[in-house]
């Protein structure tokens, strides 16, 4: 997890070919934050009540997503988000914003986690998803929406503008930051955008189309300082995680 070190819908992964897309039109056409590298706490949106904090004991300590699903009820984050020791008890928050659930909060009933990071703890597993309980006959998705998640050999975002959306622990309103993701080695990209300390691992990496292309976490469990972030490519793996997650 990035530390505060000062702490069937069987294909609705998306196997479509990306290029180059405007940084204007990135995150589902809305405003997003200029100048590029720049990070801002994230307006009230329609778009942005998809992401919310992971809790337990009370406390936020990651960040989530809610993706496109035929149940209309999984969420994204890292894998290590939702391992280890005192894993249960997880609640997720759409839209958390000053202390208050604008959304409700969702007890995670199932976590879907990938071999490589229940194996080993790979870098370049660590994604995962999770179901949520639904409220009163309503799905989250039915609630806040759900972006699409592009994933699949050969895809990916490098050097594309990604807007990144998340929550750090010691804030209580989300950053954004838009910038242009880089390679990582062949299994992961990054991007530098400031202000991305502990909290902010499983936060989407969102494509000018509004999909997610990426989630913060891999190398160094999203990185070791708050500049740069890292994500794992969504590849093959991913992308067969999410079919069993989806189904």
């Amino acid at each position: 997890m990035k530390r505060p070190i000062r702490l069937p819908l069987l294909v609705a992964v998306a196997l479509l070919a990306t290029g180059s897309v405007p940084v204007a039109v990135a995150h589902g056409r809305v405003r997003t934050p200029e100048p590029l590298g720049d990070t801002t706490t994230a307006p009230v949106s329609a778009e942005n009540a998809r992401v919310g904090v992971l809790v337990r004991g009370g406390v936020h300590y990651c960040t989530a997503s809610v993706v496109h699903s035929e149940g209309r009820d999984l969420i994204v984050t890292a894998a290590h988000c939702l391992t280890g020791s005192g894993s249960g008890g997880i609640e997720f928050v759409p839209g958390y914003r000053d202390g208050k659930a604008p959304y409700g909060e969702w007890a995670v009933t199932r976590t879907y986690v990938g071999d490589g990071w229940k194996g080993r703890q790979d870098e370049d597993s660590d994604v995962a998803f999770a179901r949520v309980v639904s409220r009163g006959g309503e799905e989250v998705e039915d609630l806040v929406g759900g972006n699409r998640l592009v994933a699949g050999p050969g895809l990916g975002s490098v050097g594309e503008a990604v807007t990144v959306v998340g929550y750090p622990r010691a804030r209580e309103a989300p950053v954004w930051c838009t910038n242009i993701s880089t390679a990582y080695g062949d299994s992961q990209q990054r991007i530098e955008c400031p202000g991305y300390s502990g909290g902010t691992s499983g936060s989407p990496w969102i494509d000018a189309r509004g999909r997610v292309v990426g989630v913060l976490g891999g190398f160094q469990q999203g990185g070791a300082t708050d500049d740069v972030s890292y994500s794992v490519v969504l590849g093959g793996e991913v992308a067969a995680l999410y079919g069993e997650a989806s189904k």
